[in-house]
């Protein structure tokens, strides 16, 4: 592996990905998630800027290509499976079905890429693959930011229960602090990365139809 800066970007890419589920371990929130966040996101910036260093230095290279996807598969779906797993009641079944078709396709699209072996050059990134993969980015960062809202400026700075919450939203408890307006700008940052994280879902379906009938060709029986 040449290890030039393109190419160690990628890789503390790859590696960041795992430490987004170690920031729950050893932290508790909201601390893990303004850590994951800003993790996340360094590592998103760093996807547009070894492609581009890459290609202005002349330095692409087969390691460099080959680490760059999965970089940014094992990025969305760890961060997915975040965002899954310690999201509130409220918000978990709407993320399932997203997460679930974006983690379908991600398996589906590596396991043409495998079977189609020296031919998978048919399967190049397309422009609307990399659309995808950014409102992806985005939809998870902005995710990511809700957690921060609910746990930070709700739950931890006033200390109160569901119920009180409920109360205060519909008008049947008076209001302390001007905390109405957190809380709708709390669940319009979820509604937000929902989204856009449905979009992206859409897109990731799309894309994925689109490689399955590039690869067709290939999967013909020989009579």
């Amino acid at each position: 592996m040449k290890w030039n800066l393109p190419n160690i970007l990628t890789l503390l890419r790859l590696l960041a990905a795992p430490g987004l589920a170690i920031m729950f371990l050893y932290f508790t929130r909201p601390y893990a998630d303004w850590f994951a966040l800003i993790l996340f996101v360094s590592a998103a910036v760093t996807d547009w800027f070894d492609g581009y260093l890459a290609r202005a230095w002349g330095q692409e290279t087969k390691i460099g290509a080959m680490l760059d996807p999965i970089a940014d598969k094992a990025m969305v779906v760890i961060a997915l499976m975040i965002l899954v797993g310690y999201s509130t009641e409220h918000w978990t079944p709407w993320l399932v079905l997203p997460a679930t078709v974006i983690l379908f396709r991600e398996v589906f699209v590596s396991g043409l890429r495998e079977y189609l072996g020296d031919t998978a050059g048919t399967l190049k990134v397309t422009k609307l693959a990399k659309w995808k993969t950014t409102t992806q980015m985005i939809a998870i960062a902005v995710l990511f930011s809700q957690g921060i809202f609910e746990h930070y400026l709700v739950m931890s700075s006033f200390g109160m229960d569901q119920t009180l919450i409920d109360g205060i939203m519909a008008g049947t408890v008076e209001d302390l602090n001007g905390l109405r307006w957190k809380l709708e700008g709390m669940i319009w940052s979820g509604r937000a990365g929902l989204w856009l994280l449905w979009i992206a879902a859409a897109l990731t379906l799309v894309t994925g139809w689109d490689y399955l009938m590039k690869s067709m060709p290939h999967l013909k029986e020989t009579q």
